[in-house]
C-alpha cells in the first residue's frame, strides 16, 4: 500500500524537513554535542602526558584553535553544498563526479560506518554515563546492592532514556529545540559552578599546586602528540551544525556565525574549568579519579551545591546524546536520498516534518547496543575513522576549490586550514594504530570490507528485491512517512 499525498496537500503543508532552527539554537546544537561528560568525568589525559598544569592548559587552549580552524573549513563547504549531512554530503559532491564506481563509495562507506555502528553506539555509551550519573545521588540507597543489579538498574534507566530522546526527535524539530536549548543553559551552569568554585578556592589564597605551572613538564614529542589526541577528541562534535544544513534557517550566515560563537565559548569553559580542577586536586588524585568534577566538588563546594554536580553531568550527557541522535537521523535521511541506506529512511512524516523512520532506526541500534552491553569496544575500533572522515572532507573542499571554482562561497577560509586540518587528521587516525596495535583497528578493516561488498550488490548494482518492496511498505505504513516533496526517485 502507497500512502497518498492528497492527504497532506488538504491541509496545504508541504512535506519537507523545515528550517526551525535559528543561530541561537545551531550554537546550542555545536555546544550540546561539544560538552558531553568527558570533561566532568575524565579531563586527564592531557595532564598526565604533558607533565604540567602549564603545558596542559596551553593544550586544551591549543586544541580549541585548531577545531575552530577544523570548524571553519566546514562552514565554507557548507556554503558550497548546502544539504544535510556535512562529510558524507561533501563527498558525494566531490569524489561522485571522479569515477562511476569508487567515486561514491567513500561516501558510503561514511554512511555505512556512522548510520549503523559508530553514532549508535556513542549514543548507547553516553545514555549509560547518564544513567550512572543519575543514580549517583542515591548512593545511599544503591550502595546495598550487588554489582550486577546496579548494573541491571543502570541498562534499564539507559533502556528507558533512549526510549525519551527517540521520542523527542520523533515527535518535532521544535520539541528538541526547546528542550535542547533549556539542557543547554543547565550543562552551561554546570560548568560555570565549577568555574567559579575554582576562582572563589584562588581567591581565598589557595594557590600552591599553581605555584610552579610548568614544573615537570615532558619534552617528549610522543608525549605531546598524545596529549593534543586527548584534547582534540574532547572537542569533537564542531561540525554539528553542517550535519542539519537544511533544517537551518540562513545557513549561508547561521551556520559560520554559530561556529564563530560556540566553539570559542566551548574553548575558554574547557580551559577555566581544567584550571579550576588543577587548583584543588593534584596531579596524582586527578589522574587516578573516576570522576573529577564529583571529587573536586566534595573539596570545594558545600554538600547542598555540591549535589548539583552529579545532576550536571546527567543533564549534559542527555542533551549530548538527544544532539548526536538528531544529527545522525538526518545523516540517514541524506543517505537514503543517495540510495545508500533504503530510501525509506529519507521519507518525512506526514504531519511531524521528522526523519520519522530515520530516527526510529538510529533509536533501535541503540537500544540493541544497550542490551548487548561491551560497546566500548566497538566505539574504539570504529572512532578513529572519523578522523578519516574529517580528513578526507578537507581533501573534499581542496578538490572543490578546482572543480567548483564559481559556486556560491559567501566566505572562503585561507588555503593553510584545509591542509593543517588534514595533517591533524592523519596523525589522530594513524596514532592510536602506532601507540596501540590491536586487533580491534583489523575488525574496522573488516566491516569496511563487508560494506564494499553491500555498495557492491546493492548499491552500484541497484539490487531490488521484493522484501525491499515489502519492508518499504511495511516502514510507510508503520511510521506515516512519504517522499518529501518533489523527490521524484522511486518510493520502494
Amino acid at each position: 500500500m502507497e500512502m497518498s499525498k492528497n492527504n497532506v496537500e488538504k491541509g496545504q503543508q508541504k512535506v519537507e524537513l523545515k528550517r526551525e532552527l535559528g543561530l541561537f539554537s545551531a550554537v546550542s546544537i555545536i555546544m550540546a554535542v561539544m560538552i558531553g561528560s568527558g570533561i566532568f568525568v575524565s579531563p586527564t589525559t592531557a595532564l598526565e602526558e604533558t607533565g604540567s598544569i602549564g603545558s596542559c592548559l596551553i593544550v586544551w587552549a591549543s586544541c580549541g584553535f585548531l577545531s575552530l580552524l577544523g570548524a571553519l573549513a566546514y562552514a565554507e563547504l557548507s556554503t558550497v553544498v548546502p544539504r544535510s549531512g556535512a562529510e558524507y554530503a561533501y563527498f558525494i559532491e566531490a569524489f561522485g563526479p571522479l569515477h562511476k564506481y569508487t567515486g561514491r563509495l567513500p561516501a558510503f562507506i561514511c554512511s555505512w560506518i556512522c548510520v549503523f555502528l559508530l553514532r549508535p553506539a556513542e549514543v548507547a555509551i553516553i545514555i549509560l554515563t547518564f544513567a550512572k550519573y543519575c543514580i549517583q545521588p542515591f548512593t545511599e540507597l544503591t550502595s546495598e546492592l550487588c554489582p550486577d543489579t546496579l548494573k541491571l538498574l543502570e541498562k534499564i534507566v539507559a533502556l528507558l532514556a533512549i526510549f525519551i530522546i527517540t521520542f523527542i526527535n520523533l515527535t518535532s524539530v521544535k520539541l528538541f529545540v526547546k528542550l535542547q536549548n533549556i539542557f543547554l543553559f543547565c550543562k552551561v551552569g554546570a560548568c560555570l559552578i565549577v568555574i567559579g568554585g575554582g576562582i572563589s578556592w584562588l581567591v581565598s589564597g589557595k594557590t600552591e599546586l599553581l605555584a610552579d605551572p610548568f614544573k615537570g613538564t615532558s619534552t617528549s614529542p610522543g608525549n605531546i602528540a598524545l596529549a593534543f589526541y586527548s584534547g582534540l577528541w574532547a572537542y569533537d562534535g564542531w561540525t554539528s551544525a553542517t550535519i542539519v544544513t537544511e533544517e537551518v534557517k540562513k545557513p549561508e550566515v547561521n551556520i559560520l556565525r554559530s561556529i564563530l560563537i560556540a566553539v570559542p565559548i566551548i574553548t575558554v569553559l574547557y580551559v577555566s574549568m581544567n584550571l579550576a580542577y588543577m587548583s584543588v586536586l593534584t596531579r596524582d588524585e586527578m589522574i587516578v579519579s573516576e570522576a573529577v568534577a564529583i571529587d573536586w566538588a566534595k573539596k570545594v563546594l558545600p554538600p547542598w551545591i555540591a549535589i548539583l554536580i552529579p545532576i550536571g553531568v546527567a543533564i549534559s550527557t542527555f542533551g549530548c546524546a538527544l544532539s548526536v541522535q538528531f544529527g545522525i537521523a538526518r545523516l540517514c535521511h541524506v543517505a537514503g536520498q543517495e540510495g545508500h541506506v533504503p530510501m525509506v529512511f529519507s521519507f518525512v512524516h506526514i504531519t511531524r516534518m521528522t526523519p520519522a523512520a530515520s530516527v526510529i532506526l538510529q533509536g533501535l541500534i541503540s537500544f540493541i547496543c544497550i542490551l548487548v552491553g561491551n560497546i566500548h569496544a566497538l566505539i574504539e575500533f570504529a572512532s578513529f575513522l572519523t578522523w578519516v572522515f574529517y580528513g578526507l572532507a578537507m581533501v573534499a573542499l581542496l578538490i572543490m576549490r578546482k572543480t567548483k571554482p564559481d559556486a556560491p562561497r559567501p566566505y572562503k577560509v585561507p588555503i593553510f586550514i584545509p591542509w593543517l586540518v588534514l595533517f591533524i587528521a592523519i596523525f589522530l587516525a594513524v596514532t592510536p594504530i602506532i601507540h596501540e596495535p590491536s586487533l580491534k583497528y583489523f575488525f574496522a578493516v573488516i566491516f569496511i570490507i563487508i560494506g564494499v561488498g553491500v555498495y557492491h550488490l546493492f548499491v552500484y548494482n541497484q539490487r531490488c528485491t521484493r522484501f525491499s518492496e515489502k519492508f518499504t511498505k511495511v516502514i510507510q505504513l508503520t511510521c506515516q512517512v512519504v517522499a518529501p516533496d518533489g523527490d521524484n526517485k522511486n518510493n520502494s
